[in-house]
C-alpha cells in the first residue's frame, strides 16, 4: 500500500505510541521512514528506531524552534529530494491547563498548549511544502482526540484541539490546489505516555468501555495506525479536511448498552 512512499513520522518517543506504531505499519507496508524526537527524549526516540522491522534515521525537531524546522527541511531534501507524507503527532499543555483548572489557566499556558498542539500542524505543513512540491503533491495526516464536546480534565489541551480541527479544515483549504491532501485521525483513548500525563485519564478508558460499539483496547495502537496508512496512502485519493474517528465506533452513540437506556 505504500510501497516507496517517503514518510516523515514525528512525535515518536516510545514503542507504545500512535506516532511509533505508524511508523512500524509503513515499513510493513513498503515505506521509507524518518523519525523526530527532541532534547532528552531524542535518545528514547532513537532506541525506539531500533525497534522497528528496519531501522530509521531520527532526526531532530522541536516544533517551536525555527531553525530546527529548516535543519529538518534540509535534511530531508539531502537524502530522499522529496516527499510523499507526514503524520503530524506533536501535542504538549502546561500542568495549570489541565486538570480541571481550567478557569485558572494562565494566558501563557494556554497559548503554549496552542502553539504546540494546533499551530504546529501549520507549521510542519508550511515547512515541508516545498519538499511536497518536488514530490507531485503527498499527504499530512494529524492525531487528533474528538472536542465536539467538553471532557473533564482535559481543558485547554480540548481547546487546542478543537483548533488543529479548525487548522485541518484551512491547510485542506490552501494546499489542496498543490496536490497535498490534509487529514486527522481522531483516536480513542490509548495508554501511551502522553495519555497518561492527562488528570483521571483511567476514566476515558473506563467510559469507551461501556459505549463503544465495537468494543476499544486502550492497550492497542494498531488500528489507529493503519488508518493514519491508508489515508497517507494513495487509496484515499479524493479525501481531505477529514476528521476520520477510530475509536470503536464511541462517537456515533450517546449511550452505552448498560447506562440505562
Amino acid at each position: 500500500m505504500l510501497a516507496g512512499k517517503r514518510l516523515l513520522i514525528t512525535g515518536v518517543l516510545t514503542d507504545d505510541s500512535i506516532a511509533w506504531h505508524t511508523a512500524r505499519v509503513a515499513q510493513e507496508q513498503g515505506a521509507e521512514v524518518v523519525l523526530t524526537g527532541f532534547g532528552r527524549g531524542l535518545s528514547l526516540t532513537r532506541r525506539s528506531a531500533r525497534r522497528l522491522p528496519e531501522d530509521a534515521d531520527v532526526l531532530e525537531l522541536d516544533i517551536n524552534e525555527p531553525a530546527h524546522m529548516e535543519a529538518l527541511v534540509a535534511d530531508l531534501d539531502a537524502k530522499w529530494g522529496g516527499i510523499d507524507g507526514a503524520l503530524h503527532a506533536i501535542a504538549y499543555a502546561p500542568e495549570d491547563a489541565l486538570g480541571g483548572s481550567f478557569l485558572e489557566t494562565k494566558a501563557e499556558s494556554a497559548s503554549i498548549a496552542f502553539l504546540t498542539s494546533a499551530f504546529s500542524y501549520k507549521t510542519l505543513a508550511a515547512g515541508l511544502r516545498p519538499l511536497f512540491a518536488k514530490a507531485g503533491g503527498g499527504a499530512m495526516v494529524g492525531l487528533d482526540f474528538d472536542n465536539s464536546l467538553a471532557w473533564p480534565a482535559y481543558d485547554w489541551m480540548g481547546v487546542s484541539k478543537s483548533a488543529l480541527q479548525s487548522v485541518n479544515r484551512y491547510l485542506a483549504r490552501y494546499l489542496g490546489k498543490e496536490g497535498i491532501r490534509v487529514n486527522l485521525v481522531s483516536a480513542g483513548p490509548l495508554g501511551t505516555v502522553a495519555a497518561k500525563s492527562i488528570p483521571g485519564f483511567v476514566q476515558f478508558e473506563n467510559l469507551w468501555q461501556v459505549r463503544a460499539p465495537l468494543g476499544w483496547d486502550p492497550r492497542d495502537p494498531s488500528p489507529v495506525a493503519k488508518m493514519a496508512c491508508v489515508l497517507l496512502s494513495d487509496f484515499a485519493p479524493a479525501t481531505s479536511g477529514e476528521i476520520v474517528h477510530v475509536d470503536g465506533g464511541f462517537h456515533a452513540v450517546a449511550a452505552g448498552e448498560t447506562e440505562g437506556f
